[in-house]
């Protein structure tokens, strides 16, 4: 289904996105988002691509699950709520620095070896509540913390060194860019520093939704098996308790899915089945009904996502219109559903 061979790196160019959801008050078309949308078939094909698919972006958090498959093969030994906090963009809530002072303890060290940037907890709730009590941002509450745990682990196990671990040309982070290269199926266009402080590898939005797609079909008990069921068998660990990515995992069985900064989302099913979305101006209130109208579209039960179908615009405290997916994104008429 896939080909082992890496094809060229995706062009560095001005995107050409296309309309993927109307801002509808009151039945006019207040507002367009635009981005980019990609749903793979099970064997791998584009089955509906809009905008464009294949030019250089950054896939910020959604890039993750790879990032933590990188660390497995590498010799990460973790598994359960451990792995599916290394996947994380977490919501900073207790039980996510627990797990992440977990993995600095198996690892021998501290808060003070991490080197992502301190930050308060990103879950609103959660936030106001480190503020009331006075509490100052730190590393181990900012969204990246158990990544940034996982790779000093893994750094550990190799022997490789701690304090430089976020340069793009330590042993860890080539071995993150050779796997990123090896599942994407593509060279790496450019590398630049994400907001957490990791590198951050340029691929195309095709090339996320190509690695996604291997991670969730790949053989049990392999590096990318373990990390697609720590994050569908842990969700909250992968994200928070309130968040939309473990709400979705949680309606659609089998589903693995992890968002990013700009919005950005990718999705797939166990057959292979996947799709990925970029919102041009990176508007969660865009991402969410787009993400799941190209999952309906993919064959997905439209009824297990009503939830997800955006949050309703308001007008004198009443609902008067909603972000709409694009007509092209709509499923097409008796085509089989999962």
């Amino acid at each position: 289904m896939f080909s082992s061979s890496l094809a060229a790196a995706p062009l560095v160019r001005e995107p050409a996105h296309a309309p993927v959801a109307h801002l509808v008050r009151g039945g006019i078309v207040e507002g367009i988002h635009y981005g980019s949308v990609v749903v793979l078939g099970a064997d791998g094909e584009v089955s509906l691509q809009i905008g464009d698919i294949e030019a250089a972006f950054y896939p910020r958090s959604a890039i993750k699950p790879v990032q933590a498959v990188a660390m497995v093969r590498a010799g990460l030994p973790l598994d359960g709520e451990l792995l599916s906090l290394t996947a994380a963009s977490h919501s900073g809530e207790e039980r996510h620095l627990a797990g992440t002072r977990r993995i600095l303890e198996l690892a021998g060290l501290t808060e003070d070896h991490l080197r992502n940037v301190p930050d308060l907890p990103f879950d609103p709730v959660v936030r106001d509540g480190w503020v009331r009590e006075g509490r100052m941002p730190s590393r181990l509450a900012q969204n990246c913390s158990g990544k940034h745990a996982a790779m000093l682990y893994t750094c550990t196990l190799n022997g490789w060194p701690l304090e430089d671990y976020l340069d793009p040309g330590h042993p860890l982070q080539r071995a993150v860019a050779e796997i990123v290269e090896d599942l994407t199926g593509q060279r790496i266009a450019r590398v630049t520093v994400d907001g957490c402080g990791a590198p951050l590898f340029s691929l195309s939005l095709h090339g996320l939704a190509r690695a996604t797609a291997r991670i969730v079909t790949a053989a049990p008990d392999t590096p990318e098996a373990r990390v697609a069921d720590a994050m569908r068998g842990h969700a909250e660990m992968a994200s928070g308790s309130g968040r939309d990515v473990a709400a979705l995992m949680r309606a659609v069985p089998g589903l693995l899915t992890k968002d990013g900064f700009e919005g950005v989302q990718v999705a797939a099913l166990p057959d292979g089945r996947t799709v990925a979305v970029k919102i041009a101006d990176g508007a969660n209130r865009a991402r969410v009904p787009v993400a799941a109208a190209a999952l309906a579209r993919a064959g997905v039960d439209p009824e297990l996502l009503t939830e997800f179908a955006g949050e309703p615009l308001l007008g004198g405290g009443r609902e008067v219109g909603r972000v709409r997916p694009v007509r092209s994104l709509e499923p097409v008429a008796g085509a089989a559903r999962a």
